[in-house]
């Protein structure tokens, strides 16, 4: 099976495996597995940051995040298609107690303009803003990516009233690769900001957040709330330590093939992809036209050998990652040709 459902389907390189293998641990919860350590300072060094915390996924280190930089009872402003909002089981309510206000954005990307228009200050009528949360590259939008002004003037504009930014930038490293920006210069400005090891970088699991060494003293304990204290978790450490060294720098590959995958898809009868807004490894593609539902293209490919999710009764979306090559988007384009006729 060619499998475009996700980046999150990589198996690890050989690379990993052996790194996990030789993994020296010890227990985590104790701050004793040297692995790990390393980790989290190798992510807080990339990130710019004075620490990070290894967490087991995404969606906990965004709910930490929530947590670290609100109060109960206050608003989270994110974009209405966010993963925040949409995949993460309504985690800002339950843990951390705040409402999420949605915006509207272009492409994903919110700007202040349209922030301000949410932003509540503390009043007798209304739940407050209590922070800002922005992402990158943006899932649901098909991989867009923050221009860096943009994100320097949220902060700027945020951190003057007294907001927190967190940036869920589960595949950041895909933004960097896109605008040769460096993964440091674009959580520059933010309080948080997580990433996963687990997607575009292809460890087997695992995420990381990171900000201040005293935000991520609290993080633990959070962590540790959540059931994220992992003990002798350096042998998940090691294979991030691999696929943070080793492979940022073939995404442009996964990039260039997404692009391929769009091209060719615009020419398939009943396919629409916007090709100008494939930046990074995702493409959205419309399937309307060919009369069949999402599911039913999906079904038809699955018949086919090839993996791609509906992501609403008439899109579909194909994430390209380093277990597909190029041949793969060929054999894909194919099978998406005969699904739609």
């Amino acid at each position: 099976m060619i499998d475009l459902r996700s980046d999150t389907v990589t198996k690890p390189t050989p690379e990993m495996r052996r790194a996990m293998m030789e993994a020296e641990v010890g227990d985590d919860v104790y701050r004793e597995d040297p692995t790990v350590n390393r980790l989290e300072q190798r992510a807080a060094e990339i990130c710019g940051k004075e620490a990070a915390l290894f967490v087991p996924t995404g969606t906990m280190g965004n709910t930490i995040a929530i947590k670290l930089l609100t109060d109960p009872g206050e608003e989270v402003i994110c974009d209405s298609r966010g993963h925040l909002l949409n995949y993460e089981l309504a985690m800002t309510a339950w843990f951390a107690s705040c409402l999420i206000r949605t915006v509207d954005a272009p492409g994903g990307i919110l700007d202040w303009t349209l922030i301000e228009k949410a932003y509540r200050p503390l009043g007798p009528h209304w739940a407050p803003t209590g922070c800002i949360e922005i992402e990158n590259t943006h899932n649901m939008a098909g991989g867009t990516v923050y221009p860096q002004e943009i994100i320097d003037t949220i902060c700027g504009r945020a951190h003057e009233r007294g907001l927190k930014v967190h940036m869920d930038g589960a595949r950041i490293f895909n933004a960097a690769a896109a605008c040769g920006r460096s993964v440091k210069e674009i959580a520059a400005q933010v309080d948080t900001v997580m990433f996963c090891l687990s997607k575009a970088l292809g460890a087997p699991a695992g995420s990381m957040l990171a900000g201040t060494s005293a935000a991520m003293d609290r993080a633990r304990l959070y962590r540790k709330r959540l059931g994220g204290g992992m003990r002798q978790a350096g042998v998940l450490a090691a294979a991030g330590l691999i696929a943070l060294e080793q492979t940022p720098a073939r995404l442009p590959e996964d990039h260039a093939n997404a692009r391929f995958l769009a091209a060719g898809m615009q020419s398939i009868p009943g396919i629409h992809v916007d090709q100008s807004a494939v930046a990074t490894n995702i493409v959205i593609f419309d399937v309307s036209a060919t009369l069949k539902s999402s599911a039913e293209v999906s079904g038809k490919l699955k018949d086919r050998g090839i993996l791609i999710n509906p992501v609403t009764a008439t899109t579909l979306r194909a994430v390209t990652h380093y277990d597909v090559s190029r041949q793969d988007c060929e054999t894909a384009l194919g099978a998406l040709a005969e699904a739609a006729a």
